[in-house]
């Protein structure tokens, strides 16, 4: 069988020759199996996604940028072979639905310096600039902090949907979609891809994220930072919980609750407006259901490992909770760690809380039917996980 390949725009042969030109002739992506997923990806993206020429071209620079990235991340451990030796602890793991206080409470860990976390400027740019040194990472974070007010000068509503920060703790996806094998969905309607994608094995995204902590980790200790293990956060890891407890053994999973009645038309508004940046034609219904089902699939999937494997690796917080009472879940979640939480740093999550607060933008308007859905179709569709967390 031979893998199909896009054409236009989006040729794999193409974007495989910019990548080695753009880093001077370096030829090694690392472990190929991402290949039939750029194929999968470039297909889908030429004929099914409705890019606009500028959702084109962000969408093409993207790609090539992954690839540039993977070919110098090899570099980099060809030229430093200690970087694969580099311990990647048990992490700590916080999944929920989008819209259900993963960030809030992600960075507000992120606070405690016994944890690694993962910087959304380190996400986006996770291999050194050239002539950057490994110890001062400031064009990164320069070019970083660019882009972010670019986006939000672009698009405003993101703001309210999603606090926009260079600077602050961020999704590990960002990562993953160098393997090609990640929510692409989020930025297009790609259906035949994600078809694909949700058939194939899914331990070559996991075992290249752990590559990637540890090139981040490393190049960490340059810059005089060490911690006990990494904090993360990604909704994607939903559907994919038994890879990543393979992957990440002793792994620590704080799952975040909220009525998916109030989540999921967020989430749809969410995507809706990241595909309107790709898109002139982006279906707010399309949006809607995608994200229904993706979403409804991924909660039965971890809810099936959860009684697979027993529930002493997960903790369970309510939306409500980190919202209202944020210190006391900080307590919990602690507590359930078996970690102390030195006053020291206690005060410094407040006053982060504190700061957080005010950065809040206008608000996040929404209802179900502006994206195909309704809240009966939506209990129903959840029935099982409102029974189970939020009954």
């Amino acid at each position: 069988m031979t893998t199909p390949t896009a054409i236009g725009a989006f040729a794999v042969d193409a974007l495989l020759a910019e990548a080695r030109s753009s880093t001077g002739g370096l030829d090694d992506f690392g472990d190929a199996r991402f290949m039939p997923a750029l194929h999968r990806l470039c297909e889908s993206l030429e004929r099914e996604a409705k890019l606009s020429p500028t959702g084109v071209y962000l969408m093409r620079t993207k790609l090539i940028s992954q690839l540039v990235n993977r070919l110098r991340l090899e570099d980099y451990f060809k030229q430093h072979p200690e970087i694969a030796n580099e311990v990647i602890a048990a992490p700590v793991v916080i999944v929920g639905l989008p819209r259900t206080g993963t960030t809030k409470l992600h960075r507000l860990l992120s606070r405690d310096p016994r944890f690694h976390w993962m910087a959304w400027w380190e996400s986006i740019y996770p291999v050194p600039f050239a002539g950057e040194t490994l110890q001062q990472p400031s064009a990164r974070i320069a070019q970083a902090r660019s882009d972010v007010q670019a986006m939000t000068t672009a698009m405003p509503k993101l703001t309210a949907i999603h606090p926009m920060d260079a600077d602050a703790a961020d999704e590990e996806v960002m990562l993953m979609e160098h393997s090609f094998l990640s929510a692409f969905n989020a930025y297009a309607d790609v259906p035949s891809y994600m078809q694909w994608m949700d058939a194939q094995d899914q331990r070559p995204a996991y075992a290249f994220l752990k590559r990637m902590l540890q090139f981040l980790q490393w190049q960490k200790r340059q810059r005089g930072i060490t911690a006990e293990r990494w904090v993360l956060k990604a909704p994607h890891h939903l559907l994919r919980m038994g890879v990543l407890l393979d992957e990440f053994p002793g792994a620590r999973v704080i799952q975040t609750h909220r009525d998916p009645k109030s989540s999921i038309p967020s989430i749809a508004s969410f995507i809706h407006a990241l595909w309107c940046i790709y898109s002139d034609n982006a279906s707010a219904a399309a949006a809607g259901r995608e994200w229904n089902d993706l979403m409804r699939r991924a909660l039965l999937h971890t809810m099936q490992i959860r009684d697979q494997r027993g529930a002493e690796a997960f903790c369970d917080v309510r939306f409500i909770d980190t919202v209202k009472r944020p210190m006391e879940v900080v307590s919990q979640v602690y507590a359930f760690l078996g970690q102390d939480l030195p006053p020291a740093i206690a005060e410094t999550m407040r006053h982060w809380l504190v700061e957080d607060e005010k950065s809040h933008q206008g608000g996040h308007d929404y209802t179900a039917a502006q994206f195909g859905l309704s809240d009966a179709q939506i209990e129903q569709d959840f029935a099982a996980y409102i029974a189970r967390h939020l009954g």
